[in-house]
């Protein structure tokens, strides 16, 4: 299934509702589905099969505006120089490889929806993007190895994560404060439950600025794939239901080139069999 959380283009309450071709389906009348994604998300094994079958209202998706598919996760982590070809062009540029999975957090209140603008902001000149494979975690779990990995996922979405790059690598080193700014992490279009993908290490990703492609690589380039990657947290910490993992960006963001994103600016990240999201850049005001 695809998940969206959506309103009506005018306004109005937030719904969840179920994507089919280009409309989406009201699932407001199926008992337990409230406005909150990440709460119905531990309910999905016994809730699929009225899911699937409900047959409430119907909005072309054209007609409705979505929302981040999960507004409201208890964490959101991303992993750095995940992928060969972005560690290679990250070493050129004088910064090493980790020897280690290199973790950090994003500030949930960065999240926005997929077609929101995001903001430049007035203190840098340096907004650079990063699109990644987002994964959904379905279940509390903690020592979850390489092999089991994939049963606590409950699906999948894309994540563009912008970074202020002067406040990344030169005001916070820790990785945080230039990756939290507001509205610098844009998620959708909708969740893609995790038994709708064959292989989530076989998908193409493709970002463009402006209809200019800048980032177009696989998802099969990662240096630690996601199950090396939940096992690896799970480790120090509890995932929990709705926690979003940004699993790493391939090569071709901006920072080793200076082309940065500039106001007016349009980001569109792809990902095969998970949709895409359209962001524009505007300045702060």
């Amino acid at each position: 299934m695809k998940l969206a959380r959506f309103s009506p283009a005018a306004g109005g309450v937030v719904r969840i509702g179920r994507v089919e071709g280009d409309e989406i389906v009201e699932l407001s009348g199926v008992p337990g589905v409230s406005t909150s994604l990440r709460a119905l998300i531990p309910q999905l094994p016994e809730l699929r099969e009225a899911l699937e079958a409900a047959s409430g209202p119907r909005h072309a998706l054209a007609d409705v505006h979505l929302h981040a598919p999960i507004d409201d996760p208890q964490k959101y982590l991303g992993i750095g120089m995940n992928y060969k070809e972005h560690a290679a062009e990250a070493a050129a540029a004088g910064i090493p490889t980790p020897t280690s999975q290199l973790w950090f957090n994003k500030q949930v209140s960065c999240i926005t929806g997929p077609t929101d603008d995001i903001v430049k902001p007035a203190i840098s000149d340096e907004l650079d993007y990063e699109i990644e494979l987002g994964v959904v975690i379905g279940e509390k779990c903690r020592h979850v190895s390489v092999e089991d990995a994939r049963s606590v996922i409950a699906g999948y979405l894309v994540t563009n994560d912008v970074s202020v790059r002067d406040w990344l690598q030169k005001r916070s080193p820790t990785f945080t404060l230039g990756k939290s700014f507001d509205t610098h992490g844009p998620i959708g279009p909708w969740l893609t439950t995790d038994d709708e993908i064959a292989d989530p290490l076989d998908l193409h990703m493709q970002l463009t600025v402006n209809g200019q492609v800048r980032q177009d690589f696989d998802t099969n380039d990662m240096i630690y794939d996601i199950y090396e990657q939940i096992a690896y947290l799970t480790q120090v910490m509890t995932l929990m239901p709705g926690d979003i993992l940004a699993t790493g960006t391939p090569a071709g963001i901006g920072a080793p080139t200076g082309r940065f994103l500039k106001v007016g600016d349009v980001v569109r990240a792809e990902i095969s069999g998970l949709g895409a999201i359209e962001n524009r850049v505007v300045a702060e005001g």
